[in-house]
């Protein structure tokens, strides 16, 4: 599971999620790549879950960019617990995802079978997404 070696705060707020994302839009790495419609949470367990599934389907093969992490704790008090005394205690980590942010790059495997592998991954999240070939106009400007 992925998570951050050492916090600033141990636990946070729960920010909002308005608007678009401004870092982490366009191709660096990859040939295709999985971009987030809509926002959301993405819990570290369900990243891992995509990767596998990419590895799984181009048979190790490639290279794949998880160009996404889970930085932000998520606390849950325990079940049948009275309001007051405190914040929980963190359960989980997820990263915080808006429109626009590219969670995925696979690079090095022919175009049919990135896209299948692509597609197979897409259903391991819980947010509307989509995949997207690089083109001359998201290569940005080096």
């Amino acid at each position: 599971m992925l998570m951050p070696k050492r916090m600033k705060f141990r636990k946070y707020q729960r920010g909002n999620l308005a608007g678009y994302e401004t870092r982490g839009t366009v191709h660096e790495y990859g040939d295709y790549a999985i971009v987030a419609a809509d926002p959301g949470w993405i819990t570290s367990r369900q990243i891992e879950a995509a990767r596998r599934t990419i590895a799984r389907a181009v048979k190790r093969g490639g290279r794949t960019f998880i160009r996404i992490f889970p930085n932000k704790a998520i606390t849950r008090k325990p079940a049948e617990v009275r309001m007051g005394s405190g914040k929980g205690n963190p359960e989980f980590w997820v990263a915080v995802v808006k429109p626009g942010r590219i969670l995925f790059e696979l690079a090095g495997v022919n175009d049919e079978l990135s896209q299948k592998a692509l597609k197979l991954a897409i259903q391991k999240f819980p947010i509307k997404v989509k995949v997207v070939k690089k083109s001359r106009l998201t290569q940005g400007i080096r």
